[in-house]
C-alpha cells in the first residue's frame, strides 16, 4: 500500500522505507514535516531510521519512498 494521502501520515508513525537504497529495507518512524514543503507537490517528511545502534539516522523523504505500515 502507498501512501498517497499525506493527511494520514502522523508523527510516530512506522513506516517501511522504500528508497534511497543506502536506507531501503529498513524501518523508521516519522518525526514531521519538513517546514519548506507546503506545497502538495513537494511534500517531505522527516524519517528517523531504525538502525539498531546507537547512531541516530534521520532522513528526508517525499510520499512514495516510504509507505505507512502502522499508525500511531
Amino acid at each position: 500500500m502507498f501512501l498517497e494521502n499525506s493527511a494520514r501520515i502522523q508523527v510516530g508513525d512506522r513506516v517501511l522505507i522504500l528508497s534511497p537504497s543506502y536506507v531501503a529495507g529498513k524501518y523508521g518512524v516519522v518525526r514531521g514535516r519538513e517546514s519548506n514543503s507546503d506545497s502538495p507537490a513537494n511534500q517531505r517528511w522527516l524519517i528517523q531510521v531504525d538502525n539498531g545502534d546507537a547512531s541516530e539516522v534521520v532522513v528526508s523523504l517525499i510520499l512514495g519512498e516510504f509507505t505507512l505500515i502502522s499508525e500511531e
